[in-house]
């Protein structure tokens, strides 16, 4: 079986162009969709068994990409023939060049492109280090595209209406643009090719057999991007683009060859988990290929013998998959989404694979107490079919903090507790994580006694307290001198106010400042570990009252990775949100995007989730780091 992957924007035909191949011969077997974000695609083509993972744009729906192009052959990217949207494409075109998988580029919706395929073509470079080669231009009668030229069997073709296409002859009129656009791609195609270097250098008449051998050997060396035309929804490009992925995708051998290069991995791959999903009365649903050599119910994978496994090839009889085959693990909870697989374990796959940070979060409580501990064991069940879904808990609370990619993300894990689970939630933005620290020292001499018959507790302390520069924690001295507080009890002090400063005047831990004993009073039967421990903690309480308390806010430091063309936009967004900026920077790994810089107050960040998704049009992401404590106005956080 041959499996490629089809991504691109929301809205670019991708489901649409992956109907259109598979409907060609009239093989197509059952679509099915997979967890709301992907859906798998067999079909025939030449009586050759191939599988189209279509995964679902927008790019909160990334994360699936990265398992499915790891077990891909190739990529077929779908973007719109409009200049003005190739930036909603660079998300993709920077993962596929990441994954380093051989790739087709499509050119969806042609007969109604607003731009003409240079300036696409053009738009589209900007965010690709790889060359961008034409494969065919349009012709066109009236304005209107009707047809395609061949680059390199100097073919013409006009579209016909859910039909394939008819062989014309060249118009006269395209004899010339033909013939600059071909030495155009064979010019780019001999940079790669030292024989057809120097038969254009000598002038010789280029065969075309030779021109499709080049052609296949630069694509599967991932040298550069070929680009097709079409419209996906009259059938138009699609036959053309569905022999190149015939003749010059690679096989699986060539896939695992790529795979194992870029992971280092060790051992003899048998398998990747490529998509996931719970589906009812099955439970966990792995679609995992299989790579090197059989994979069966009988033979161990990842260490353990699987459930079940229905391969997706016409005729599959649940007999196993060979090298190759697209099937379905159920009852095989050991394996995982996002992993690949040896005969006695797995590991994860390479980085370019793995999701993006999740940095929109929220709280969640379930709405009846008795789902409380049921809720667990869903949230734990979801992240194994959602990779980029991670579970937390409130420090303060415990309640379970989620972590996605986005308002969209969170939306479907949320409608899955309550569709898969029964489970209904309740969300709540994730309140900072305050601190309190003190302006001024301060010394306080406090003595606990209680008598209530039979030995009594006595304890008597003179303490100060101090702040400490920002990021230096907590610190405790004793200076005492003549055994006025036995050194026994100077621990049970120490944790009295380790207790005291867990939680301050407003709430908050307290930090940054310096607890010392500087002199005390014991008394030979009423004292104690606990009545020393108790002073300690109120003599804290009493000096927090005098030091000047404030409140501090936890900055982050934020990089932001976004197209270079949004950049100057995130000046005012950083700025309104209180924000430092550091600086920006080209990132050198990826073509037309910037990496921003900046320091951000914690309690913005799903401020900034929504507005770098308005100003980066849905493109753009971050990660952060936690940086350093600094001094904020209460009034900032009069909900907290």
């Amino acid at each position: 079986m041959r499996v490629f992957t089809i991504l691109g924007p929301s809205q670019s035909g991708k489901s649409t162009l992956a109907a259109a191949l598979a409907a060609l011969e009239g093989t197509a077997g059952k679509r099915q969709d997979v967890a709301q974000v992907a859906a798998l695609q067999p079909f025939q083509f030449m009586k050759e068994d191939w599988a189209a993972i279509d995964v679902a744009g927008g790019p909160e729906n990334l994360s699936q990409a990265g398992p499915a192009l790891a077990a891909s052959d190739a990529a077929v990217l779908v973007v719109p023939a409009d200049a003005e949207a190739a930036v909603l494409s660079a998300p993709y075109l920077r993962l596929i060049e990441e994954a380093g998988i051989p790739a087709f580029l499509f050119i969806n919706r042609m007969d109604v492109a607003p731009h003409r395929v240079a300036r696409i073509v053009e738009s589209l470079q900007t965010y690709c280090r790889h060359n961008l080669v034409l494969r065919q231009v349009p012709m066109r009668e009236h304005g209107e595209v009707v047809g395609a030229v061949d680059l390199i069997s100097e073919r013409a073709w006009k579209y016909n209406e859910g039909r394939p296409s008819a062989l014309i002859k060249l118009p006269r009129d395209m004899i010339s643009r033909e013939q600059e656009a071909r030495g155009e791609m064979l010019e780019t195609l001999a940079d790669f090719d030292d024989h057809l270097m120097e038969e254009l250098i000598e002038d010789h008449k280029i065969l075309t057999d030779e021109v499709y051998e080049v052609a296949t050997k630069v694509l599967q060396h991932n040298d550069l991007l070929p680009v097709m035309l079409g419209a996906a929804s009259h059938c138009n490009g699609v036959m053309r683009l569905m022999k190149s992925l015939r003749h010059e995708a690679p096989d699986v051998g060539a896939t695992l060859k790529r795979l194992s290069g870029k992971s280092k991995l060790g051992g003899e791959v048998v398998g990747i988990g490529c998509l996931a999903d719970l589906v009812k009365h099955l439970g966990k649903t792995i679609t995992v290929r299989a790579m090197d050599g059989a994979m069966g119910s009988d033979v161990p994978v990842a260490g353990a013998t699987l459930g079940s496994l229905t391969g997706l090839a016409k005729g599959s009889n649940g007999g196993g998959l060979a090298s190759g085959d697209l099937g379905q693990a159920v009852k095989s909870d050991h394996l995982n989404m996002g992993y690949v697989y040896m005969r006695d374990g797995s590991a994860a796959l390479p980085g370019w694979a793995q999701p993006h940070p999740s940095t929109f979060r929220r709280v969640v409580t379930p709405v009846r107490d008795r789902d409380d501990a049921r809720l667990s064991v869903a949230l734990e069940r979801l992240g194994e079919i959602d990779p980029a879904l991670v579970v937390e808990q409130h420090p303060q609370t415990g309640h379970a903090v989620l972590n996605a990619q986005g308002p969209l993300h969170m939306r479907r894990l949320l409608g899955m507790l309550k569709k898969g689970f029964g489970i209904e939630v309740e969300e709540a933005v994730v309140p900072p994580a305050l601190r309190e620290t003190i302006t001024r020292a301060v010394e306080i001499q406090h003595r606990h006694r209680k008598q209530s018959g039979g030995a009594g507790q006595f304890a008597d302390i003179k303490i100060e307290i101090r702040p400490e520069p920002r990021g230096s924690g907590f610190h405790f001295e004793e200076h005492i001198k003549g055994g006025a507080v036995p050194k026994n009890y100077i621990p049970s002090v120490e944790a009295g106010a380790r207790e005291a400063l867990a939680e301050g005047l407003n709430g908050h831990p307290v930090d940054d400042l310096c607890v010392i004993l500087k002199d005390g009073k014991h008394h030979s039967v009423d004292s104690s570990d606990f009545a020393f421990r108790m002073a300690g903690k109120n003599a804290v309480r009493e000096a927090l009252k005098e030091a000047g308390a404030v409140l501090l806010q936890p900055i982050m430091r934020v990089h932001i990775h976004v197209p270079s063309v949004f950049t100057g936009g995130l000046v005012p967004v950083v700025s309104g949100m209180k924000g430092q900026i550091l600086g920006f920077e080209n990132n050198p790994d990826a073509a037309g995007w910037d990496v921003f810089e900046t320091l951000l107050p914690m309690a913005v960040q799903d401020e900034l989730c929504s507005s770098l998704a308005s100003v980066t049009r849905g493109t753009g992401w971050f990660s952060t780091d936690f940086d350093h404590y600094q001094e904020a106005k209460r009034a900032d956080f009069a909900e907290a």
